[in-house]
């Protein structure tokens, strides 16, 4: 009597034939140069230089995920599975899903909106609210941020088209608005004088256009000037705090004062009956 396993042997013999190894091993290959391809296709987009980094991601997303499913879909028929009943429950799904992520059509549609629009690319530095940070991830569904600490923040691209953006990277010249205030006592002329010639003589700051110095008003205790330069945007941070000290030694060196907030307080002595008198 031949043993179990000699039935077994032939049972799976009969339903697994040459054929059915051979289709295995061609959807193995197929799945295995669909991936290779994939991978390969992305590299290449990446390392594209004449497109901007928005595009590039998104080109890389397409072209991974297309070889990809078209690697899939043909290694399923090469199987031999039926592609049409597998598209019509695919359609079903996705109307399925459609009801149900009626947001992430939302975020998707607002994804397009944002790439067609370009108020932002990757790399720039954008605020958003009380949100400030550097773009480095514009998806369909979602725009990730880096903070200033170094935190990623993902924002639903829904949320970006319904918001007011400022693009803080999107001019290459930016102003940088200066306010001093110096003592009544000080000579008006010889502030200016000194405010002048210190901005000329920061390299960051540009000629074109030209710096203006404005008088805003007597303030509480000191006479107030707004003082307003143009630089490139990557050199804005370093000069605003570079023209403050630049301005505070000039002025150390002047005699010139920056005084210090003063109030006057008035004591009031309440007689027996409750009200205030003069003070003496």
């Amino acid at each position: 009597m031949p043993s179990i396993f000699q039935q077994w042997s032939k049972e799976i013999s009969e339903v697994i034939t040459s054929r059915h190894i051979a289709s295995l091993f061609t959807a193995l290959v197929i799945l295995s140069v669909g991936f290779f391809l994939a991978r390969r296709a992305r590299t290449a987009i990446g390392r594209m230089k004449n497109l901007d980094s928005q595009k590039r991601m998104l080109f890389e997303k397409f072209a991974h995920l297309g070889l990809v499913f078209l690697s899939c879909t043909l290694a399923l028929d090469t199987l031999g599975f039926d592609l049409k009943v597998l598209l019509g429950a695919a359609g079903v799904l996705t109307v399925a899903v459609g009801f149900a992520a009626q947001t992430s059509a939302s975020n998707l549609i607002s994804g397009l909106f944002l790439m067609i629009e370009r108020p932002f690319v990757v790399g720039d530095s954008i605020a958003v609210g009380d949100l400030r940070g550097e773009v480095i991830a514009v998806d369909l569904l979602s725009t990730k941020i880096r903070t200033l600490a170094n935190m990623m923040v993902r924002v639903p691209n829904e949320t970006l088209v319904k918001s007011s953006i400022t693009n803080l990277s999107y001019f290459p010249v930016r102003r940088v608005d200066l306010e001093i205030g110096v003592d009544y006592a000080a000579n008006l002329d010889t502030v200016e004088k000194i405010v002048r010639e210190t901005v000329a003589g920061h390299p960051f700051v540009l000629r074109n256009p030209e710096p203006s110095i404005q008088m805003r008003g007597f303030g509480a205790s000191s006479i107030d000037f707004d003082i307003y330069v143009w630089t490139e945007t990557a050199n804005v941070v370093a000069v605003k705090n570079e023209m403050y000290r630049a301005l505070d030694r000039a002025f150390r060196q002047n005699g010139i004062n920056i005084p210090f907030p003063t109030r006057t307080i008035v004591h009031q002595h309440i007689d027996q009956s409750g009200a205030p008198t003069s003070p003496n």
